[in-house]
């Protein structure tokens, strides 16, 4: 009997509050989700609900208040600084609604410029990034700055430099808040193909529950509940 694949993220009892003087916000109120390998999960809720807190708090970027975060089955408040550090810059890829390019590099020193600085070798990290900027859709655009493409070629870029380190899992904020329909859709079915085609497993926060409605698995929140819709 073969083993059965273990989550990439668990989240158990998340809990976030924010303090205010006296005053007390919870955010997050016993969040318990899965995070299957080569699935892609879709978190939709309002604006202000906790699905970007949510997210950061899956990423490493922020820690819960109570409860925890497992990634591939070991419990983050374990591990050490050195070790969380090497989950979120290695492990987890990011795409936010806002690009976060840097204006005076071209597409392919955007999508490569944190290896470089790392020291890898330009020639590898030239050929990778040519590669992923073409799985995206951007051969013709390679040596473009962003201030020559469009918001949804910016955010194809953002996409590519966020796969550089073939990350376990793709955690994505609203990639389309920032787009019109038509360019959004085109994000989307960007990420879909990436699911399907590469086994990329992706974490989708949105507000749009026609996006969240064609994922594998779909959680919505509402007054820092997670209620499984699918």
């Amino acid at each position: 009997m073969s083993e059965s694949i273990q989550p990439v993220i668990v989240c158990r009892n998340v809990r976030k509050v924010y303090h205010d003087g006296s005053r007390e916000l919870v955010v997050l109120d016993g969040i318990s989700i899965e995070v299957p390998e080569h699935k892609m999960l879709a978190i939709s809720g309002p604006s202000g609900v906790g699905k970007s807190t949510l997210l950061h708090i899956m990423g490493t970027l922020d820690k819960p208040t109570k409860g925890e975060i497992l990634f591939r089955g070991e419990p983050l408040h374990r591990m050490t600084g050195k070790r969380i550090n090497h989950i979120r810059n290695q492990e987890i890829g990011f795409v936010f609604q806002f690009y976060h390019l840097l204006p005076e590099f071209t597409a392919l020193e955007n999508v490569m410029m944190a290896a470089l600085n790392k020291g890898e070798r330009k020639k590898d990290c030239v050929a990778k990034a040519e590669l992923l900027l073409g799985q995206v859709g951007l051969t013709e655009r390679m040596t473009h700055k962003p201030g020559q493409l469009s918001g949804g070629e910016q955010q194809r870029v953002a996409i590519a430099r966020a796969l550089f380190n073939s990350p376990a899992v793709l955690l994505c904020d609203e990639p389309t808040g920032n787009l019109d329909e038509k360019t959004g859709t085109g994000i989307v079915e960007l990420l879909w193909s990436l699911n399907a085609e590469h086994g990329v497993t992706l974490v989708l926060v949105t507000h749009d529950e026609a996006i969240a409605a064609r994922a594998d698995l779909w959680v919505g929140l509402h007054g820092g509940k997670a209620e499984t819709k699918r």
